[in-house]
């Protein structure tokens, strides 16, 4: 993981992968966070285009991730998703943590199904947080895959990245069931690919596409097909799943974008900005302007 100097601080800083820094030309990397230390606060706000997963032994402070503050604590994993505003409030120093970095086309090459990241329950996750709270067994089991693929990186070899990513694809399934234990959120065999593809063109059609029917339409299949695939498979209604992405989305673009209230309804294709505040307010129960007051005012979700 590598940052650029920043001379404005307040900036937010796109963190692409350096694959330099991993010892082998890999999107992946893992190490003990005492090897990165001060790269979490060296610059104020960043995004970055890989996953993260945090591994905290001992942690204190607590993380703004796009509007939401997540308190940090002791034997916790922290699951961040890409392209997530991070601002960290803590003192790196203090921290005891493993690191676990990785770019999704890392395991594309031996991963064939392109929606896997979206049946992992904790990623582009809206509904519920992204970290757990695990035993030390648990925490230990982690570290001795987090230590297979450490070794692997170091002293590669010429079935190194096969190993590394079924490695890493044993321990991504393996937080996914501890994830959907702890959230009590479904973890049925899928029928159908459509609930994944849903949560994908979410991702990339955000801004332009607001009704289930339009993506359903995309898909070729009917709205009900489609409904009925997301509630099997992630226990809420595709309404549901849609309108929380929205309002991420908006959310973010609210906060962190110089954009007026009008100016966001052109983006995200509202007929009046009338309609998205009142989308906005039953959402949040607050107008954009009160949610964004009580923001620089240090009152976060």
């Amino acid at each position: 993981m590598q940052k650029k100097k920043n001379i404005n601080p307040s900036k937010l800083v796109n963190v692409p992968f350096s694959k330099t820094q991993c010892g082998v030309d890999f999107y992946i990397n893992t190490g003990n966070g005492k090897e990165i230390c001060g790269v979490l606060t060296e610059n104020t706000t960043f995004k970055t285009d890989f996953f993260e997963f945090f591994f905290f032994r001992r942690a204190d402070g607590f993380l703004l991730l796009n509007s939401k503050r997540i308190e940090l604590h002791d034997d916790m994993v922290l699951l961040l998703s890409p392209h997530q505003r991070q601002e960290w409030h803590v003192d790196e120093r203090a921290l005891h943590y493993t690191f676990l970095i990785f770019r999704e086309d890392f395991m594309r090459t031996f991963i064939a199904d392109k929606f896997f990241v979206y049946r992992l329950l904790y990623c582009y996750q809206t509904d519920t947080p992204p970290y757990l709270s695990v035993s030390q067994e648990t925490f230990d089991e982690y570290m001795r895959f987090l230590g297979k693929i450490k070794q692997e990186l170091l002293h590669p070899t010429a079935d190194s990245y096969n190993l590394i990513v079924a490695v890493l694809y044993y321990l991504l399934l393996v937080i996914n069931r501890e994830y959907a234990s702890a959230y009590r959120l479904p973890v049925d065999v899928p029928k159908n690919h459509y609930a994944y593809q849903f949560k994908d063109l979410l991702e990339r059609h955000i801004y332009d596409v607001q009704r289930v029917a339009e993506y359903a339409e995309m898909m070729h299949v009917s709205r009900v097909t489609l409904n009925n695939a997301v509630v099997a498979q992630f226990g809420v209604s595709a309404n549901h799943l849609l309108k929380q992405r929205l309002l991420e989305a908006l959310k973010n673009d609210l906060l962190f974008t110089d954009c007026t209230v009008s100016q966001l309804a052109d983006k995200f294709h509202f007929s009046d900005p009338s309609h998205l505040m009142r989308f906005f307010k039953q959402q949040t129960g607050k107008t954009c302007s009160q949610y964004l007051s009580d923001y620089k005012n240090g009152v976060y979700e």
